[in-house]
């Protein structure tokens, strides 16, 4: 049969023997039309009775095609056909019209427009494309110099580590590469790139700087491709809008919902922007900016898959990962629940304080909360040296004070060795590493200082030897651990905890750390301090709330 093109006519030669060539219409060679021919015939010399429909019914399947087609000599045929064929030119002057005004652009139109553009820009004189280029130069100099500035003043730990330099920059050079890449397509899914790198800045550091990052990789994308504001207005838009609903990603669905809401701000954004450049409302512009927002949608699709890899490559922490970590399931809480039960109570009770107390103040207080969880896990490794785990017999009364301060100072080094053997992500061990940062065991410090009193031939005791380790809380979060940590502990020795005392107690350990030195290294202000302090101070004064009397209730 014939199933290439829309022949009329066919070349017909026999298997090997191409010098014998005749020439036929295709009509008179297709099986389907000799079927009906015969069919016809039938009728016409048998009648239209049933004897003619059987004797059509048997010689049907029996009938086969015996031409086959020369595919190899078709090619040939057509090279040498389009060989044959002279070129022609089409000229055009100055002043002729390429495409008319108010009418869709069809594709040929659109690369005739493109090649007058490129022979536009080849009969530029060097001194004018010299000028074009430096201008582009400083205008991204300018925008990148802006950048520098910013992260100087609020991020100045990303512009100091050369790794986070050098990663920023190849994303953003990379997203501009893929952006070029896909404008040049009919698709033109330019946006996907540019807002899957804004979401991915906004994760692994600040959303304030993936909105920064965005503008100005956008604004490479629309000044190297020759576009207009509307593009740059429209993909700026989508990537303020995924970044700012964003926020802290509790689901994967979120993703998908928020790309949904940024497709529909990156659609009419892209309608009014057209409208305001005097373009009109024709079916062309409404299927343009359906399509941008269907990229817009696609891009928050790819997040929900790209999540976790972006988890990994930066060490980013998102709360849909720290709500798995925190599973009461999770195998370490349950040897923790198993082993030190006392210090499972108190590590929930922290987790309370220290996630209101983070909200407070603008800090993750879910990560604070899992933090919380995991503080203490190496208490677990002996139970009984420690006050919420011990009955009737305190075994620190058979050892001398500095053998109880190495103790005590060793969970916090053995706790984050659990974490790392149970593949606790890094923010997590951070926060059992500096929770006690390099404050001092008071307890056991007055106790050796006493025996060194009483003790004749007793040295004078090194403060340095009863100081933990450290390091010292590096972020808000570790510095609200600290203090509800702390702040849980110091409530439990109050005798009668009414809200001026439990209010006293916090600010003394609050003072005490801060003039120790404890948050020095961590960004935390004085009012920041403040509203940590009421907040742990309502917490506890609801913990440790006062019941009413009823009439003759006895005294337990």
């Amino acid at each position: 049969g014939i199933d290439d093109g829309s022949q009329t006519e066919i070349d017909v030669h026999p298997v090997g023997n191409t010098a014998e060539m005749t020439r036929v219409q295709v009509a008179h060679v297709l099986l389907g039309e000799a079927k009906s021919r015969l069919k016809s015939r039938l009728a016409d010399e048998l009648g239209t009775g049933p004897f003619g429909d059987r004797v059509f019914a048997w010689l049907e399947p029996r009938l086969s095609g015996s031409l086959q087609i020369d595919r190899e000599g078709t090619v040939r045929a057509k090279q040498d056909a389009i060989a044959k064929t002279p070129q022609q030119f089409v000229r055009y002057s100055s002043g002729d019209v390429l495409a008319p005004a108010d009418t869709a652009i069809d594709g040929d139109a659109l690369v005739l427009l493109r090649r007058e553009h490129h022979a536009h820009s080849g009969e530029q004189t060097t001194r004018q494309r010299l000028a074009r280029v430096l201008s582009m130069l400083g205008l991204f100099v300018a925008m990148f110099a802006l950048a520098g500035f910013y992260l100087h003043m609020h991020h100045r730990r990303v512009l100091t580590d050369l790794g986070n330099v050098v990663t920023i920059t190849a994303l953003a050079v990379l997203t501009v590469v893929l952006c070029v890449l896909l404008a040049n397509d009919a698709w033109r899914a330019e946006s996907v790139p540019l807002l899957v790198f804004a979401m991915t800045v906004a994760l692994a550091y600040d959303r304030d700087l993936a909105l920064l990052l965005a503008a100005q990789v956008a604004l490479v994308v629309v000044v190297g491709l020759g576009r207009g504001l509307t593009d740059f207005v429209t993909l700026s838009a989508g990537a303020a809008a995924l970044v700012f609903w964003m926020g802290r990603i509790r689901s994967r669905s979120k993703l998908i919902y928020v790309g949904l809401w940024a497709g529909a701000v990156a659609s009419l954004t892209q309608l009014g922007a057209s409208l305001l450049e005097s373009r009109s409302l024709d079916m062309a512009l409404v299927q343009e900016a359906a399509r941008t927002g269907a990229w817009t949608v696609l891009a928050g699709f790819l997040m929900t898959g790209l999540l976790p890899f972006i988890e990994r490559s930066f060490g980013v922490l998102t709360d849909l990962s720290l709500l798995e970590v925190g599973d009461a399931a999770h195998p370490l809480l349950q040897e923790l629940v198993r082993r030190a039960p006392g210090t499972y109570n108190h590590s929930i009770n922290v987790a309370s304080l220290g996630e209101a107390a983070a909200e407070a103040i603008g800090a993750r207080g879910l990560l604070v909360r899992v933090g919380a969880y995991f503080h203490d896990v190496g208490k677990m490794l002996k139970p009984a040296y420690f006050v919420e785990n011990q009955g009737d017999q305190n075994r620190h009364e058979a050892l001398v004070p500095a053998m109880s301060t190495l103790i005590i100072i060793a969970h916090v080094k053995e706790g984050a060795e659990l974490a790392r053997q149970y593949n606790l992500p890094q923010p997590i061990i951070d926060l059992i590493a500096e929770h006690h940062g390099t404050t001092l065991v008071e307890y056991f410090y007055r106790r050796a200082a006493e025996r060194s009193q009483t003790d004749p031939n007793g040295g004078e005791v090194d403060e340095q030897t009863f100081r933990y380790p450290g390091p010292r809380p590096s972020t808000r979060e570790s510095a609200v651990m600290m203090l509800a940590d702390a702040a849980e502990s110091a409530s439990r020795t109050l005798t009668e905890p009414t809200p001026a005392r439990i209010a006293g107690l916090v600010h003394d350990i609050a003072m005490k750390r801060l003039l120790d030195g404890q948050f020095d290294e961590c960004g935390l202000t004085l009012e920041e301090l403040e509203l940590i302090e009421q907040s742990l101070v309502k917490s506890l004064t609801a913990v440790y709330h006062g019941r009413v009397k009823y009439p003759g209730q006895r005294t337990a």
